[in-house]
């Protein structure tokens, strides 16, 4: 099992700034990727941005240029670091861990962190 626990939401106006932080715990695997996935109310949740432990990244057409996803091995922790941030980019937000495990992915999900970003 894996626990994640999400830090760094909350309320900001449009151009602002947020980092978000997703701190992984038990059976992590040395084989994973970390990654942010959001959802707007009435919609689907979508990828925002992933980072492979060996750091390899890749993020949203949406979000190219104004996020940008980092993680410290050493502590298990990714990083969303979110700027110029716009109406649109108002969700729920939630880190995901994939551990590659029995040759197989196993999937697990953080609780959430709520972004509203003000006009």
């Amino acid at each position: 099992q894996v626990q994640l626990v999400e830090s760094g939401g909350g309320l900001v106006q449009a151009g602002g700034s947020l980092r978000l932080s997703c701190a992984a715990s038990g059976s992590t695997s040395d084989i994973n990727i970390m990654g942010w996935y959001r959802q707007a109310p009435g919609k689907q949740r979508e990828l925002v941005a992933t980072i492979t432990s060996g750091g390899t990244t890749g993020s949203a057409d949406s979000v190219k240029g104004r996020f940008t996803i980092s993680r410290d091995n050493a502590k298990n922790t990714a990083y969303l670091q979110m700027n110029s941030l716009k109406p649109e980019d108002t969700a729920v937000y939630y880190c995901n861990f994939k551990a590659w495990w029995d040759y197989k992915w196993k999937d697990y999900w953080g609780q959430g962190t709520q972004v509203t970003v003000s006009s």
